[in-house]
């Protein structure tokens, strides 16, 4: 290690030790429908190590339609190395009503093909008596979706609630053009209209994960992800590292403000950090935090950068690390903008 310099402290590289990345998708390996520089690169590379997933709470596009468009991107990806909310909530689904049953669809084909596939018949209409409604984001859902969810999920007298699953909460969703609204929008719209929320399946949800973990036959993962309320505090609630990537959707200010249920192991700018050692964070004896050459401390609610470092990186990591071990909620502090600042857009 003195081959780094005296202070420079590294762990492992993040992917050391793994028998298993799952991938996001938007915001991770593409943006819109191309490739973010170097990501195609570094999980080729790690395929070569370990065994490679791509988990998504995007329910538009089937799992043969998504590993198409990865193969296109130049990644060796089939149908069973993807992981859809789809496939999560037509699990929950057969939980709570018999096979064969009658839903109602908010959606598109992602959904109505996992729905076939588990032999459940589908409609678009309330009229059609549907058992249960599922819904997951498709860019062609407008107010008429909604508005036959909202009549099918309307409290009958005498009549229990219909179940209601949906893929994710994700509220955004990154395209080439910026961000758009996603699927917790438009669940929040049905929401406003009947008065109660269903049941998640998707990232931060646990049924995505445990469903990834029998399929590949491992638990011991590491999570690739952009956002920290899905794909970091998914990787939490179900007890794997996560390694947080700014080329999506979070951004420094999000990231220094993330609660503890929230918090990613490791930080990178690119996915090629996958395979370097990673820079580690050091606690001073006067409590000063340090990464490199940078130097954050806190003074009380004042969040003091002692040295800028050599790299923004540096500087993020070290502030982070000071904020979260401070214990201190984030809205009573008072945080320099430079930490702020984002030079990985």
């Amino acid at each position: 290690m003195a081959l780094f310099g005296k202070r420079d402290r590294f762990d492992p590289a993040p992917i050391e030790g793994k028998d298993l990345l799952l991938s996001d998708l938007d915001g991770v390996i593409y943006r819109g429908s191309g490739a973010i520089v170097g990501a195609v690169e570094a999980l080729n590379l790690a395929s070569e190590e370990v065994r490679l997933g791509f988990i998504t709470n995007n329910a538009a596009r089937t799992d043969a339609a998504v590993a198409a468009h990865l193969t296109e991107l130049g990644l060796t990806a089939t149908s069973s190395d993807v992981i859809t909310s789809p496939q999560a909530a037509v699990a929950l689904l057969r939980e709570v009503v018999p096979a064969g049953s009658r839903v109602l669809v908010v959606g598109g084909e992602g959904l109505t093909h996992e729905l076939e596939k588990a032999g459940f018949a589908w409609t678009r209409s309330a009229d059609d008596s549907p058992v249960a409604v599922i819904q997951g984001f498709a860019k062609d859902v407008g107010w008429e979706q909604l508005a036959e969810a909202s009549y099918a999920l309307q409290e009958n007298p005498g009549r229990d609630p219909l179940p209601w699953i949906a893929t994710n909460t994700d509220w955004t969703v990154p395209r080439a053009r910026g961000i758009a609204p996603g699927n917790g929008t438009l669940v929040s719209a049905v929401h406003t209209a009947v008065q109660r929320l269903p049941d998640f399946a998707g990232k931060p949800e646990t049924p995505i994960y445990e469903t990834a973990f029998a399929r590949f036959g491992s638990r011991n993962a590491l999570m690739l992800g952009d956002r920290l309320d899905t794909d970091i505090k998914g990787a939490v609630a179900a007890g794997i590292p996560s390694l947080f990537v700014l080329t999506g959707v979070d951004r420094p200010k999000q990231l220094i403000a993330a609660s503890d249920d929230m918090r990613p192991d490791f930080t990178v700018a690119s996915l090629a950090e996958l395979h370097q050692p990673y820079q580690r964070a050091e606690t001073l004896r006067d409590g000063t935090v340090r990464v490199g050459s940078a130097k954050v401390r806190m003074d009380g609610h004042v969040v003091t950068v002692v040295s800028e470092g050599e790299t923004p990186m540096e500087l993020l990591r070290a502030g982070c690390e000071a904020i979260w071990s401070s214990g201190r909620a984030i809205y009573g502090l008072k945080v320099p903008e430079i930490l702020l600042e984002d030079h990985w857009r």
